[in-house]
């Protein structure tokens, strides 16, 4: 997942994948112009990667050269097609002109290029493209060369942009629209639950909730919840639920522009699990999935003590309450497993090895979704 401006995109199409394509269309327009040399056009800025990669395809004489229009501002057409930059007839005088689209969805720019073409001597003019949306294209005018059909998604790389940014991509992706990515991650203690949140906030514009962070900052800043969870706590008790999750709503309306929430520290029961599912679906949301990070204790037990060398917490340096901390997490979690695999909502995610590692692991499930 990418960010251009303010849009995220995802992967959609590979190097190997459009070379392809433009294979394709450089072999085609080679049975039909090998004998002679013809002008290939391209369309700027959009087509330039495309061009210099058919040239390099193409195994025969020819020319280039550019002309420029431009229809699109931001992720939509404007309806007028401006001419930029035009070729000058006394170089396609008389000659077979190919023009090189990187793409053609509604044909309007392609309106304008056979009208531009149509008013010079050229001996003839065909149209290729990379890319080919057929669900948009009025089908107007005949297209020559078509390198692949693509679904009607804007997308952006390899020439294509988003407000000027993302041509220098060397793969294709898709503007991600379903952005919204709801996510409970927990692990044992030591497990990475905070460290793998805060790489995924920053890849998929998540929200990390983490409950002891929440509780501590309303607690601190003597908010009503804080007043009233520590009312509770200094009694001994523990927190109802429902505080608890007045405090998620809050951090979750205070991160509308979120592009999805990552909860971690919470549900720990199955009761907290279904008062989570209800809220959210009041703001039309859903958890779309559980990650739980598995690790061999005696592996955490080793990364827990190294930590408390560092954190000075009690309890990351003592082995038998680092052992009765798992036996507490193994006994409130298998009932959320349960839950959440009754949901289908379940992914285990080996949390040993490198950090990046682990992260892509949790990206592969993630990016399925």
């Amino acid at each position: 997942m990418i960010k251009l401006h303010d849009k995220y995109f995802k992967p959609y199409l590979s190097q190997a994948q459009i070379q392809a394509a433009v294979k394709k269309v450089a072999t085609e327009v080679a049975k039909d112009y090998k004998d002679e040399t013809p002008i290939f056009v391209g369309v700027l800025n959009g087509s330039f990667m495309f061009v210099a990669d058919l040239l390099k395809e193409y195994e025969h004489p020819c020319e280039v050269s550019f002309v420029k229009l431009s229809s699109y501002s931001g992720l939509t057409s404007t309806g007028i097609v401006e001419t930029l930059l035009d070729v000058p007839e006394d170089v396609i005088e008389g000659r077979s002109v190919i023009i090189l689209e990187d793409i053609i969805d509604t044909g309007r720019t392609l309106k304008e290029l056979i009208h531009l073409f149509s008013n010079t001597n050229v001996k003839e003019f065909k149209i290729a493209t990379l890319f080919h949306k057929p669900e948009v294209y009025n089908g107007e005018y005949k297209i020559d060369y078509i390198g692949m059909d693509i679904p009607n998604k804007f997308i952006v790389g390899y020439g294509l942009d988003y407000n000027e940014l993302g041509r220098n991509l060397k793969e294709v992706y898709q503007l991600n629209i379903n952005t919204m990515i709801n996510l409970v991650i927990f692990g044992k203690p030591g497990a990475g639950k905070g460290t793998q949140a805060e790489f995924l906030k920053s890849a998929y514009n998540l929200k990390h909730i983490s409950t002891g962070d929440v509780f501590r900052y309303n607690i601190k800043n003597g908010t009503e919840l804080g007043t009233l969870a520590k009312s509770f706590i200094d009694k001994g008790e523990l927190v109802p639920d429902e505080v608890t999750i007045k405090m998620l709503q809050d951090e979750v309306e205070k991160n509308a522009d979120a592009s999805g929430f990552i909860f971690d520290g919470f549900p720990r029961t199955t009761a907290q699990a279904e008062a989570l599912d209800t809220f959210l679906e009041s703001k039309d949301m859903k958890i779309d999935a559980t990650i739980a990070l598995e690790a061999n204790d005696e592996v955490l037990i080793q990364r827990l003590l190294e930590r408390g060398k560092v954190s000075g917490r009690s309890d990351d340096q003592d082995e038998a309450k680092i052992r009765n901390r798992f036996d507490e997490y193994n006994e409130k979690t298998a009932p959320l497993i349960t839950y959440y695999e009754g949901k289908d909502k379940f992914y285990s995610v080996n949390g040993i090895g490198e950090i990046a590692e682990i992260t892509e692991r949790i990206k592969t499930v993630i990016d399925k979704l």
